[in-house]
This record gives C-alpha cells, sequence and structure tokens, in this order.
C-alpha cells in the first residue's frame, strides 16, 4: 500500500471537501502518520473514511471529523492542552505538533499503555499520559488554554469549564445518537462563556459521562 498517496487522496478527498480549508491544519494531517497508531490488522484502513476500533469499546475518530475539531480550536504554539480520551494516542499527536505540551486522560489501562507505546514510538515528547476519569478534567495543572473531549457527553461538566483561561477553547461532542453536538466553548471572561455548535456527528460517548448537570448556560 503506498501510504503516501492514500494519505494525501484522505486529505484531498475526505477532508477538503468537507470546509476544512485550513492550510496549516491540512499540512498537519499530512505529516503526523495516521497509520503508525491504527491497530496493525486495520493499517489498511489508516485513511479509511470510518471510525476504527481500538479495543474497550472505544474508536479512532473519523479523518474529516479531527480535521474539523483542529480547524475549530486554533491551536497556538503555546498552548496548553487537556485531552480527555487518549485513544490510540493519534490526536494527542496531532494537538503536540501544534501545541506546547498535551496531557491526555484515559480511564482504561489498555488504552493508556497504547497510547504511550504509540507515541514515544513516533517520537512525540510533548504529550504526558495519565489513568484517570477525565469527566472532572486535571484540576492540578490548570487552567488550559484548550481542552478536547474524544467521546460523547450529555452536557459540558462545571469542572471542565472551571479549567479553561479566560480566551481558551473546550471542543466537545454534546447530545446522545442519533445525532451529537459538535460544540466548542470559549472562555470569553470569568465565569462567562460563549457556544457555537460547529456540526453534527454521532461517536461513541465518553464512559461514565454523567446523565444530569447543575449548572447550565
Amino acid at each position: 500500500m503506498n501510504f503516501e498517496q492514500a494519505r494525501f487522496n484522505m486529505v484531498e478527498q475526505q477532508i477538503r471537501p468537507w470546509e476544512v480549508l485550513d492550510q496549516d491544519v491540512l499540512d498537519l494531517l499530512m505529516t503526523v502518520k495516521r497509520e503508525e497508531f491504527v491497530p496493525a490488522s486495520a493499517r489498511a484502513l489508516a485513511f479509511a473514511d470510518i471510525e476504527i476500533p481500538i479495543g474497550c469499546g472505544q474508536v479512532m475518530l473519523k479523518p474529516v471529523i479531527e480535521g474539523k475539531i483542529l480547524q475549530a480550536l486554533q491551536l497556538a504554539k503555546t498552548d496548553s492542552v487537556l485531552e480527555i480520551g487518549a485513544g490510540s494516542g493519534f490526536f494527542a499527536a496531532l494537538l503536540a505538533a501544534r501545541t506546547e505540551w498535551v496531557r491526555t486522560l484515559d480511564i482504561e489501562p489498555e488504552l493508556v499503555k497504547l497510547a504511550s507505546t504509540n507515541l514515544a514510538r513516533n517520537g512525540v515528547q510533548n504529550v504526558i499520559v495519565e489513568q484517570g476519569d477525565g469527566i472532572q478534567g486535571w484540576a492540578e495543572r490548570a487552567p488550559y488554554d484548550v481542552i478536547v473531549v474524544s467521546g460523547g457527553l450529555h452536557f459540558v461538566p462545571q469542572a471542565l469549564l472551571e479549567q479553561l483561561k479566560v480566551g481558551g477553547r473546550l471542543f466537545a461532542f454534546v447530545g446522545e445518537a442519533p445525532v451529537m453536538k459538535a460544540r466548542l466553548v470559549t472562555c470569553e471572561a470569568e465565569g462567562r462563556f460563549r457556544t457555537e455548535d460547529i456540526f453534527e456527528t454521532v461517536v461513541p460517548m465518553l464512559k461514565n459521562a454523567p446523565h444530569h448537570d447543575s449548572f447550565s448556560f
């Protein structure tokens, strides 16, 4: 399989037509080697427009979804990032290539090991992989410029909002099947947030995602 041609086709035939037009994002998706983060048995599907199972009921998101998230977040080299849902480590590698450092959490020990192994093998040094329930974030290193939740939530927990810097951005998939909102929340001032629903999709729910919240905005 010609991985470079397949990567080019993924960007030009899947991602760009989905209105991901930020050249920095397209260049990033051409640079970080997705095939190095998929299970060996699925390597031939690394660039397909599908979710790829990685174990523990979790998946790698479709490439177009990853591109849309990156475009929405407008990452900066000075950003500190918290990712909820380490998965295979691929999205953490994408984030790390455009930011100062990334802390990625996963509740599943198997996925913590998978992400750590993949990131180390690919020389990604500015990502820390932690085991933990990311629903409450990781307060000891807060606040963050960027928080990304890689699975579905019924709502955005207050604890995550409180860990955003002023000017910080949070991306999450909110709702439940058959339709979820891909939501960007920006902290405009202390305790004040602006919400934008960017597109609709469906992704697997985050494990332990709570059903009720005492806070709304």
